[in-house]
């Protein structure tokens, strides 16, 4: 079972347009709504593969409700922290050749009691699965069975009340549980959470060379940012570089890998399905980077923040290689 964590999460409108003109009404061919957040959509993606996923988030008013109510019709199941505020409403233009606008709403302000009670729930689902799988409440067989949750996948920006070392907190209170974390968020949270040495990090190129305060131009350059990020405390560095590929520098080695992919429908949740793929194919070495590769490259074909399916996947068009490309530049380069 993997659990993903999701403090700033939102109800995601989707519009595709033919073209976004500014002063003018605006006709949409087609429409969605989804629950959205960067963990939601890795709860989608592992749920729409047949994975067990527990979602744990803070949630209020009537958008909170309505983030519940789809996540349960989509077979997840829904830890909530109900919270004062109402959960934040996101809009995104899509269009045709890909481009995509987003407007993404702050979202509510937590109190510190809204901050500790989230901890704590997660904390409760750790030991809730552990317990149903050992039947007792012994600690020592606690920590010996805390396998039963696979991962905690922390996901996204924090919300306004919660400070930068709130990752950290949760990092820590999640190994004192003995569980594995990976981690997807970036700037001073992705810093302050590497010294309790999560598992996995997962950046995209641009919150790469943010965190090491210096471009990226090659592929190379992401290696060596990468390596980087190990010595802050990192385990494991799964980097998505767009259309480029994926990068995987670990203990086992560093990998690198790509999927062609004919046509960009839409990248919001890309990297949430990559992110899917990784941990439920284990969470390390080539063949997880191939499912992360395989899981992004169908989410990108896909509308709005739509979570490819076992069927959307084409597993042969991904190459894995150690043969790292470190000469080859990046089509968009990280600043």
């Amino acid at each position: 079972m993997i659990l993903t964590v999701t403090p700033n999460p939102s109800l995601d409108r989707t519009y595709e347009v033919p073209a976004l003109d500014r002063g003018e009404v605006l006709r949409a061919t087609a429409e969605r709504m989804d629950p959205g957040g960067k963990g939601v959509n890795v709860s989608r993606a592992l749920a729409a593969a047949g994975r067990r996923t527990v979602a744990v988030l803070p949630l209020g008013g009537a958008p909170g409700a309505l983030v519940a109510e789809l996540l349960a019709g989509q077979g997840i199941e829904v830890a909530p922290v109900p919270v004062a505020g109402a959960t934040r409403s996101n809009i995104a233009l899509a269009e045709p050749d890909g481009t995509l606008t987003k407007i993404n709403a702050p979202g509510p302000e937590l109190t510190a009691a809204e901050s500790e009670s989230l901890l704590s729930t997660v904390r409760t689902q750790i030991h809730a699965q552990v317990h149903a799988q050992v039947h007792t409440q012994v600690r020592t067989q606690v920590r010996t069975h805390a396998d039963s949750v696979a991962w905690i996948a922390c996901c996204g920006s924090l919300p306004r009340g919660l400070a930068p070392e709130w990752y950290a907190e949760l990092v820590a209170r999640a190994h004192h549980a003995g569980a594995r974390i990976a981690l997807d968020t970036s700037g001073p949270s992705l810093l302050a959470a590497l010294r309790e040495r999560p598992d996995v990090v997962k950046p995209n190129a641009e919150e790469l060379a943010r965190a090491v305060g210096r471009p990226l131009v090659t592929v190379g350059d992401a290696v060596k940012a990468a390596e980087e990020l190990r010595t802050y405390g990192a385990g494991s560095v799964l980097a998505s570089l767009g259309a480029d590929g994926q990068l995987l520098v670990s203990d086992a080695g560093t990998y690198f890998g790509f999927a062609a992919v004919a046509a960009v429908r839409s990248n919001v949740g890309a990297g949430d399905a990559s992110l899917a793929g990784f941990l439920a194919a284990g969470g390390e070495g080539p063949d997880a980077l191939a499912s992360a590769v395989a899981h992004g490259a169908a989410a990108v074909q896909l509308p709005g923040s739509v979570m490819p399916s076992p069927a959307d996947l084409d597993p042969s068009a991904v190459t894995v290689t150690a043969d790292i490309p470190l000469d080859r530049p990046l089509t968009e380069p990280a600043s």
